[in-house]
């Protein structure tokens, strides 16, 4: 690992209290992942709320998963954010 990616996760670590393995491993989960397949994306979604020690709403998830599943992700930052949001 270079210092730049040292770096990165030190601040993930420190702002997120995320262990970089943790990362590592969601990673290694996704990169031969079926998108379309609404079970992978809902397994997803939870790791990656509890990752993140944060609660989802069944109604936040469903959301979440529906928009991956159907390739509805929005592309620019602010929209993404407003899909979390909501």
């Amino acid at each position: 690992m270079n210092n730049f990616q040292k770096g990165l996760f030190d601040k993930i670590q420190q702002n997120a209290n995320i262990n970089p393995q943790d990362i590592y491993k969601v990673a290694d989960s996704v990169k031969n992942a079926n998108f379309s397949d609404e079970n992978t994306v809902r397994n997803l979604v939870r790791n990656l709320a509890k990752l993140a020690n944060k609660p989802i709403s069944k109604e936040k998830e469903d959301k979440i998963v529906q928009s991956i599943v159907k390739n509805k992700i929005p592309a620019d930052a602010q929209s993404l954010n407003q899909l979390f949001k909501k």
